[in-house]
């Protein structure tokens, strides 16, 4: 019986990871503590905190939290920080290439307005790039819960910078809280500039929300999109149409979507054709790592080496990195494959 491959060396792309939520734990504490601020129990001693957002009540204390951590980064060279140490992170993961997704609204008021935060932002994922060699793109996403005007504001800012390291457009928060629809336009607008459409869907909600991002917001990959795997006829669509779900089985359990990590539905997803990039979206608030995603993907799912070799071709696949960027990636995750040395 030969060993299993090690995963960390498994070149891989990461599509689903939020901003603030990739914060270190130890970097959290560091920033509280040198500017006076007051952490509650779950982001200190009772951390990772035990969410569970499937109640209202549960999705309200998760984005609290999330605020308190955002709150933290109130100078341009924490943003430096918080992208330089994320890259390292998933460079340590082998992670090549990062899609990290930001609302520049949750900052305009520290760092002078929605166009300098963007900016701040790009040239700090720019400099972490350099740093890690990771290559690192951004992902401007809107708040289901803002009234769509803000999100055709922010399209329309993402697409000024397509090209210029923003390559898609996300849609996030309670999805229970606003209507794919609704949103149609700022999608428009963001796909007419050559950008992505990646909203979230699926997660909260069943299937019917996946469709919907596929149907109204002309969906290239979907956030999370495990309740997909409740509706086969759904899943065919996703497979034939080689839409991507980004699914993060450890956020999946942490807010209450699936029970453990056994039942989140990657194996019904991944044998049905559907497209998967594994996630890890907010380390900061569930406790893991992109590797941690894989490594429950040979421990809970049975995935075999090979498996492991496609689901990561499959999020190179599904990046917007650029053609020689893919290609080169592709070609070493083949060499992980064969077991040569890369």
């Amino acid at each position: 019986m030969e060993m299993p491959r090690p995963l960390d060396t498994l070149p891989k792309a990461h599509l689903h990871l939020h901003f603030t939520g990739s914060m270190r734990h130890s970097t959290l504490i560091e920033l509280a503590r040198d500017q006076g601020l007051h952490l509650p129990d779950a982001l200190e001693q009772d951390w990772p905190p035990r969410l569970r957002a499937t109640d209202e009540r549960g999705w309200f204390r998760f984005q609290r939290l999330y605020d308190i951590a955002r709150s933290v980064l109130s100078r341009p060279e924490h943003v430096y920080r918080l992208l330089r140490e994320t890259a390292e992170d998933e460079a340590a993961a082998g992670s090549r290439w990062l899609e990290i997704q930001v609302d520049p609204s949750g900052y305009q008021h520290r760092f002078g307005g929605l166009t300098a935060t963007l900016e701040l932002m790009l040239d700090a994922a720019a400099r972490a790039a350099e740093h890690a060699g990771v290559g690192v793109a951004v992902v401007v996403a809107a708040n289901r819960t803002r009234h769509p005007l803000d999100a055709n504001t922010l399209a329309r800012l993402a697409g000024q910078y397509a090209g210029h390291g923003v390559v898609g457009f996300g849609l996030s928060n309670d999805e229970r809280r606003g209507q794919a629809r609704d949103f149609e336009r700022a999608f428009r607008i963001a796909k007419r500039a050559g950008l992505l459409s990646v909203p979230h869907g699926g997660e909260l909600l069943g299937p019917r929300s996946v469709a919907q991002c596929v149907d109204d917001l002309g969906a290239d990959r979907v956030g999370h999109g495990v309740r997909a795997a409740e509706d086969p006829r759904l899943m065919r669509r996703l497979a034939d149409r080689q839409i991507c779900c980004e699914v993060c089985p450890t956020s999946n359990v942490g807010l209450g979507v699936a029970e453990r990590a056994a039942d989140v539905p990657l194996r019904t997803l991944f044998d049905a054709g559907v497209p998967i990039a594994l996630g890890a979206d907010d380390p900061l608030l569930f406790g893991t790592r992109l590797l941690r995603q894989y490594e429950l993907a040979r421990e809970v799912y049975g995935f075999d080496d090979a498996e492991i070799a496609e689901l990561a071709r499959q999020s190179v696949r599904s990046s917007a990195a650029p053609e020689h960027v893919r290609k080169e990636i592709l070609k070493s995750i083949d060499a992980w494959l064969a077991g040569a040395p890369d």
